[in-house]
């Protein structure tokens, strides 16, 4: 394994508060990437759950 570089040791992730992770911020950050995941999941169950009854409804008839 390579050595570590200055850059690599001086890396240090901190905590973040979880009320800053669920904030609702504008632009590139995490906050805005863990929101867009949540939309995401959220629209692709509403529309999996549509198909369901529409295919549903329609093998009835």
């Amino acid at each position: 394994m390579a050595p570590k570089t200055d850059l690599q040791t001086k890396v240090v992730s901190e905590p973040i508060d979880p009320i800053e992770l669920n904030a609702w911020k504008r632009g590139f950050t995490p906050q805005a990437e863990i929101w867009n995941g949540r939309l995401a999941m959220l629209g692709l169950s509403i529309g999996m759950a549509t198909l369901l009854i529409v295919r549903m409804f329609n093998s009835a008839a």
